[in-house]
């Protein structure tokens, strides 16, 4: 059964639209270099959710063929590069891994 990745992000005040452009193209672009990530797609709350929140500017879904690719996506060294964009990025996340 796949994997769903869900991440959401508490951007840090002055983060511009292209540092964001760049970290999500960069995030997307570890399709294909991570075995088992099948797809990643990052963007901002809709409108109608912005209330409910809780203050997380951005989000992404990453879905992985299996348990056992999470704990591989983790250590790779394109999330990596990712994760340490997002530290530089971020003041706060919040992940959560489902199955099904």
């Amino acid at each position: 059964m796949a994997v769903y990745h869900i991440v959401l992000f508490r951007l840090k005040q002055g983060v511009t639209p292209a540092q964001l452009q760049h970290w999500t193209a960069t995030a997307q672009g570890m399709v294909g270099k991570i075995p088992g990530l099948v797809s990643l797609k990052a963007g901002g709350p809709l409108p109608i959710c912005v209330p409910r929140a809780k203050g997380f500017d951005m989000g992404l879904v990453a879905v992985l063929e299996k348990p056992s690719d999470v704990e591989a996506y983790a250590v790779h060294p394109a999330h990596l590069e990712v994760h340490k964009m997002r530290e530089e990025l971020c003041e706060d996340t919040l992940a959560y891994d489902l199955e099904f």
